[in-house]
């Protein structure tokens, strides 16, 4: 182990050197052959056929697996430095699918629409809308660009929304597996997938609610953007399906071409030397914007809330927003005396009561330490995504946002049935009276029962009561609003369970209010927690002894006291780190 490790701690001294030196040939490089840094006549690619992550936590999997995953923030503050360079002519996006929920597409949709104000060209072309299948989301997303290319074999499939789900009950009663649960209150649902074979009356009313919420954001918005009537559109979806011509006469698209040819038209206007430059690459020569000014903290809580550490995984690369990481992140920023507020970005469907818990004490203890705390929600807030954030100081969520939620379910599946099936019998022991109450191999007693009951009703009654206080309501109103039930962003806003409906820029402008920073103040949004050296989180994962984790620890240290001269070297070669990192692919087609 300890060969292995000198070996490892040479290697990234190498690195480190070959750093220094590739900092300095590429910065030069840059110096002598880009004397203007984006390329006149520019358009920005977008594609949005792998969609935008919210987050990547700081782990070494995620790291190495990911790479430079292009998220949410990149594209909005792309866009938005983009909006004022007089090098973008435009951007062009190929939309196909759009494997993203409707609050981010909400998020990417302001954004082109900001861009578009400023005078900048806007074009989306694909090869379909769905192909036999939905295609409301991709096409939602399209109707932000002034101009929408068909091919002509493609098709448009707004079909308007279906919301199914699935029920396993009648799955579970041939296994003999008996779900043993309850819940607070009547619109908490997602234990009714196992309890019931359909939708109860208060699923299907809250279901139906956020289903009509949805689909009336986006006939409002294709409306306005495709200057037809809301009936109009309305009458489109139920017709369903467009093939080719039949969408550019019906004005949900405004011509028929081929990729190549959309390419072709866009050097026709602009000029025979047109570049086309990826998002990331853009980011990496322009740089981005809120670098430098009054410090804002960024904090991100994505993914199902846990104890522990936040965590990935890589199969099927979901997050989950640990209690630790987040609140050790409040705790930096609080004590960094350069923070003036803190936005905490939150997209969770809940988890843990005990890490909300824990998450949403930071933020009180942040708001008493004067660092005011701005939520932006994402897709999803609620439940325990919705307790992390009720406290702040002001909650913007897009209109499509799922929140709400305010509710808590709890309990077990009894599978003794299903091992009588199976021939298998089991047997116990145990030193008190409640100790089987958490096994799937007995049914509650009355007494374990009544446990239960009293613990949904303590974390219930916490969960209200500290709705009533963040959010400055009546506890009556609360229970009214709350029992579990699911709103959209725009229907949360109308019950007072958040302040604003927009996006990133709208919660960053909030912060500034907060903190009383000048309106035309420039800001520098920090993230927190910082990220660590990948070697520093691999020491700290891997199974490493004492011995070998001390003599890493003190490479690393000589490592970060070298970062200040690197960082100074990088400097002198090129204004923005950034663009030492990673060559620029520009092409003219």
């Amino acid at each position: 182990m300890k060969n292995f490790l000198k070996k490892i701690l040479i290697i990234i001294g190498a690195i480190t050197l070959l750093e220094i030196i590739v900092a300095i040939g590429v910065g030069v490089y840059f110096f002598l052959i880009y004397k203007e840094e984006v390329p006149d006549k520019t358009f920005i690619e977008l594609d949005f056929e792998k969609g935008f992550t919210e987050y990547v936590p700081d782990d070494p999997t995620a790291r190495m697996i990911s790479g430079k995953v292009v998220t949410i923030r990149d594209v909005v503050e792309a866009l938005e430095r983009a909006s004022g360079d007089d090098q973008i002519k435009g951007v062009i996006a190929r939309i196909g699918s759009v494997p993203m929920g409707f609050a981010r597409i909400q998020e990417i949709r302001d954004a082109i629409l900001n861009f578009r104000q400023k005078g900048k060209t806007a074009i989306a072309y694909t090869d379909t809308f769905g192909e036999f299948g939905p295609g409301n989301r991709a096409y939602y997303l399209a109707t932000a660009f002034e101009e929408i290319c068909l091919q002509p074999s493609g098709d448009i499939g707004l079909t308007g929304l279906i919301l199914e789900t699935r029920f396993m009950k009648g799955t579970l009663d041939k296994l003999g597996v008996i779900p043993r649960m309850d819940h607070r209150h009547e619109y908490k649902n997602a234990m009714n997938i196992f309890t019931e074979k359909e939708y109860t009356a208060p699923h299907k009313e809250a279901v139906c609610k956020v289903m009509e919420s949805l689909f009336g954001q986006i006939v409002k918005e294709i409306a306005r953007t495709r200057e037809l009537s809301e009936e109009d559109v309305r009458s489109l979806a139920d017709h369903g399906l467009f093939l080719g011509q039949e969408a550019v006469n019906a004005k949900l698209a405004d011509k028929l071409a081929y990729q190549d040819e959309v390419y072709e038209d866009v050097k026709k206007n602009t000029g025979r030397n047109t570049h086309f430059l990826s998002l990331s690459d853009y980011l990496n020569l322009a740089g981005r914007v809120h670098t430098e000014g009054e410090t804002i903290a960024l904090i991100y809580g994505v993914g199902g809330v846990q104890r522990g550490e936040s965590d990935y995984n890589p199969l099927y690369g979901d997050v989950a927003m640990g209690a630790k990481t987040v609140t050790d992140a409040f705790q930096a920023a609080t004590e960094d005396d350069a923070v003036r507020a803190i936005v905490f970005r939150v997209s969770s469907p809940g988890g843990s009561y005990v890490a909300s818990d824990s998450i949403w004490r930071e933020t009180v203890r942040a708001k008493a330490a004067g660092k005011p705390v701005i939520v932006s929600m994402g897709d999803v807030a609620g439940s325990g995504g919705y307790f992390v954030a009720m406290n702040a100081d002001k909650i913007v969520a897009h209109p499509a946002t799922i929140t709400g939620s305010i509710g808590v379910l709890a309990g077990k599946m009894v599978t003794s049935g299903f091992w009588d099936k199976l021939g298998i019998s089991w047997d116990d022991v145990s030193t008190s009276s409640n100790a089987a109450i958490w096994t799937g191999t007995h049914d509650y007693t009355s007494e374990e029962w009544n446990l239960l009951e009293g613990a949904l009703d303590r974390i219930y009654a916490d969960f209200t009561s500290k709705v009533a206080q963040g959010r400055g309501l009546p506890i009556e109103y609360v229970s009214e609003i709350a029992k579990g039930r699911i709103w959209t962003g725009e229907d949360a806003k109308e019950l007072g369970l958040v302040d604003e409906l927009g996006g990133f820029p709208l919660a960053i402008r909030l912060a500034k209010e907060a903190a009383e920073i000048p309106e035309d103040a420039e800001i520098c949004l920090k993230v927190f927690p910082k990220k660590k050296p990948l070697l520093e989180v691999l020491l700290e994962k891997g199974p490493f002894g004492a011995e070998e984790k001390a003599s890493a620890s003190a490479a690393i240290r000589v490592l970060h006291e070298l970062q200040p001269m690197i960082q100074a070297v990088r400097e002198l070669a090129i204004k923005d780190e950034s663009k030492v990192l990673s060559m620029p692919k520009i092409e003219i087609r």
